[in-house]
């Protein structure tokens, strides 16, 4: 069959579940995958065949979009910040907004930083995408992540060998920590912060799929993580030291305060590329 014609069976397949827009991402994601070919290789080459071996693993992938599994869980990796990056169910999948976020911290530390070496520190790391994003793209960067899921620095450590970068890992629950027992210039996280009242909003491919332990937080102390992480980088901030969160989108105005309260300044508080309260930033 000529996959020309099997697109056609792929979006017949999908269409009930998924819009057409997103059916005609997933067909180009999995062609790259499969096929190390873009939208204008296919244009340019419309006799492709596809072999029964490729178009059984075409069959599955379609099987499983139809469960909801997200497409990246499906192929085992994805792209953030230009960078390719191995994902399974113990991570969540890295965001556009998350690389807001990096882009925020890279530019500011490239205009700002007079230093030979900036220590920084990425709470929550997941799949290392802050970490290994920022150890990428700043030289004189010497970066640390820290987990509470061995499972999720298994992947992580991975990522950072495939992108080659160095980055110390560390397995530790940032709720029981009293101390870092050193000092960084920078401090990062993407905390678990989607609370259970907020559960409908969730797509099912998410809700059914990815950690619970990365996204969630109990409704009666949503800045849970928040404060921990902020009362840890008074303690463990270099002098002029920066603190940045990825928020959740109703909590803007409370994550603001939080940081007045422990005497942050420059506190800067931006939309993501959808309007939505979703980064923040202070000094110390």
């Amino acid at each position: 069959m000529r996959l020309t014609e099997y697109r056609t069976v792929f979006i017949q397949e999908l269409s009930a579940i998924y819009d057409e827009q997103e059916i005609d991402s997933f067909f180009y994601i999995i062609l790259e995958d499969f096929h190390h070919m873009k939208r204008v290789d296919l244009a340019l080459n419309p006799d492709f065949e596809l072999s029964p071996e490729f178009l059984k693993q075409w069959e599955n992938v379609v099987a499983q979009l139809k469960e909801q599994r997200p497409i990246q869980y499906i192929l085992g990796e994805t792209e953030f910040y230009g960078l390719p990056f191995y994902v399974n169910e113990h991570t969540l999948i890295p965001r556009p907004e998350t690389e807001e976020l990096v882009d925020w911290i890279i530019k500011v530390s490239k205009v700002a930083s007079q230093k030979s070496q900036v220590k920084i520190l990425d709470i929550g790391t997941g799949t290392g995408c802050i970490a290994i994003s920022l150890a990428k793209n700043l030289s004189n960067a010497k970066v640390y992540a820290m987990d509470v899921s061995e499972k999720a620095l298994e992947v992580a450590q991975k990522n950072a060998k495939r992108n080659e970068v160095t980055v110390e890992f560390l397995h530790q629950s940032i709720l029981e920590t009293e101390d870092l027992g050193q000092t960084f210039d920078i401090i990062v996280s993407n905390p678990p912060y989607v609370r259970h009242l907020e559960k409908e909003e969730i797509r099912k491919n998410v809700l059914d799929f990815e950690p619970h332990l990365a996204l969630f937080v109990e409704d009666e102390d949503a800045l849970l993580f928040y404060r921990k992480i902020t009362e840890l980088a008074v303690k463990n901030l270099n002098d002029n030291g920066q603190l940045y969160f990825e928020i959740n989108q109703y909590l803007g105005n409370e994550m603001v305060q939080l940081l007045q309260q422990h005497n942050f300044q420059q506190i800067e508080l931006r939309k993501d590329i959808y309007g939505n309260d979703r980064m923040i930033f202070g000094s110390i």
